[in-house]
């Protein structure tokens, strides 16, 4: 994460985060860090890497894979640290009262991280959603169950400016607040007010790059009482708290990326009147949020994870991570001629990896990187890494992230990719001339991956092999842009992240006469077929 609809992922990619251009060193904990450093952690993680290995997953039909592509929640986030794994274990085996433990976890966590208090979730995204009912409600049992029915509540809108708008600002609309959208600071002067709950800034390039950047923010919303909120899920845990530094009263991170705590896990930091009203929001208890429950066993491994993060060698890892790139990068460009490579290393906060980029001319080779990425994917070891886009005209290659792999992943990465770019799959067949006309309006039959049913419509128009047109859902129309190859048509849509949301549709099927059918892709929401009749 988010051409595919800006993700999380993407944006958390490009050059530096919120924090602008600071170091690691600068970034991480560092007198704790030196003093405690732990020295077994990777000799533990090394020698636990081939149990780990033998989860049990084939036995059901499901296939490991060797992760080069980073802290994707779809590709099961991060490996847990062998420390946490034993407080998991350690917590599953006695009672304890949930809320004395968030108590105790809260109390620690804040001293830990210097933020004032904390308190475990189940995920970055409940996180929000808690924070939010607490900026809504106050820990106010009345108003709680009322959530996320806010008729009669004073405060009843977030205010988003425009470069935090995201998918993921769903788990803030979840507790019935309106979004209101604003791009400059007059904007957010006017949008202020006793209605506003909170302000909700999404931790990524575009925020310094605005003149509402977290400073002006947090000033203008504290001059109005107005908490602010951020969603940093994929980021390092800085300490002291770069944005909690900068003005912010709440932050959220994601327990299964970075801080390779429990998958099923969030933290939020920060005020502690807030964060004790979050937990109010929280399960056990009732209302809205009881579905969001964290388990003991959650809660004690995260405080483990967060234990670990001020402990671990940060240095060190990162220089392991290059050094694995480095190997990958020496064995494939002295075995495949042609090949270059280049390594990349961020700034910033967010996913702090370096990355390896591989390229090739495109032609030449007769492959380009995103077959070599589908052969990888179904091949054997599973691999995944990621396309990369050449830097020059012709030029395709791969991208790899160290971040999520596991000591000797490397050489079988490299191994791989030699074998493949030398020995190539098939390239996707050419495109033929259009033998039909997809132009006209069309009445649109989906079947989801549930099973489920929709109507929709098409209206294409065609100028050679190109199509472009409107695809209407069922509540919003998108822009299509396509293409026709022989009878078989290719439609695509998607509704971006500016909107707060994000959905993608790529139609691929056969037409003949009035009618079109076949299969289409909708990313995360899996596969669907469909079929289409020509109504003019």
């Amino acid at each position: 994460m988010r051409t595919d609809p800006v993700t999380r992922r993407t944006m958390l990619g490009r050059s530096a985060a919120a924090g602008g251009a600071l170091t690691l060193g600068a970034l991480l904990p560092g007198e704790a860090m030196a003093a405690g450093r732990s020295t077994g952690t990777a000799d533990a993680t090394a020698n636990a890497a081939a149990a780990a290995k033998k989860g049990g997953y084939e036995r059901i039909g499901v296939r490991p894979l060797i992760n080069g592509r980073g802290t994707y929640t779809v590709l099961s986030g991060s490996l847990i640290l062998p420390e946490v794994r034993e407080a998991i274990d350690a917590a599953s085996r006695q009672y304890v009262q949930l809320d004395e433990l968030a108590d105790g976890v809260g109390r620690r966590l804040g001293e830990l991280t210097g933020a004032g208090f904390g308190m475990v979730s189940s995920g970055c995204s409940a996180a929000l959603t808690h924070a939010s009912a607490a900026c809504t409600a106050g820990g106010n049992p009345d108003l709680h169950i009322q959530i996320p029915d806010l008729r009669g509540f004073t405060k009843t809108e977030a205010v988003i400016p425009k470069h935090s708008r995201n998918v993921y600002e769903a788990a803030i609309s979840a507790v019935g607040l309106k979004v209101v959208e604003v791009d400059t600071r007059e904007e957010m002067k006017a949008a202020l007010g006793p209605q506003t709950a909170l302000v909700y800034v999404f931790a990524m390039p575009r925020v310094d790059e605005s003149e509402l950047d977290l400073k002006t923010i947090a000033e203008l919303a504290h001059a109005e009482d107005v908490p602010v909120l951020v969603d940093a899920a994929a980021e390092v845990l800085t300490i002291p708290n770069v944005h909690l530094e900068r003005g912010a009263d709440l932050v959220a991170y994601s327990g299964g990326k970075a801080l390779r705590g429990p998958q099923s896990a969030g933290m939020l930091l920060g005020r502690e009147d807030l964060v004790r009203a979050a937990w109010v929001h929280s399960a056990p208890h009732h209302g809205y949020a009881r579905g969001f429950k964290v388990g003991k066993e959650e809660a004690m491994g995260m405080l483990a994870a967060v234990e670990m993060w001020v402990r671990r060698d940060h240095k060190a890892e990162y220089a392991k991570w290059t050094s694995w790139l480095k190997t990958i990068a020496k064995r494939v460009s002295a075995a495949v001629p042609g090949v270059t490579s280049e390594l990349v290393q961020p700034e910033g906060l967010s996913n702090r990896t370096p990355t390896l980029n591989l390229y090739w001319d495109a032609e030449k080779r007769g492959v380009v990187g995103q077959t070599i990425v589908d052969a990888l994917w179904e091949g054997e070891p599973r691999i995944a890494i990621n396309p990369a886009s050449g830097k020059n005209p012709g030029q395709s290659g791969l991208a790899v992230t160290p971040y999520m792999l596991e000591p000797g992943d490397e050489k079988t990465i490299a191994d791989h990719i030699v074998r493949r770019l030398k020995n190539p799959p098939p390239a996707p067949a050419k495109p033929k001339p259009p033998s039909v006309d997809a132009s006209g309006t069309w009445s649109l039959e989906i079947t989801y991956a549930a099973g489920s049913s929709s109507e929709h419509g098409l209206t294409l128009k065609q100028d050679g092999a190109k199509l472009t047109g409107t695809h209407r859902g069922d509540f919003v129309s998108r822009a299509a842009t396509g293409s026709v190859s022989a009878d078989e048509v290719t439609v695509r849509s998607s509704y971006g992240e500016e909107h707060g949301d994000s959905l993608s549709y790529a139609f691929t099927g056969k037409l003949s006469g009035d009618e079109m059918s076949g299969r289409v892709d909708l990313g995360e929401y899996l596969k669907g077929s469909w079929k289409a009749t020509r109504t003019s």
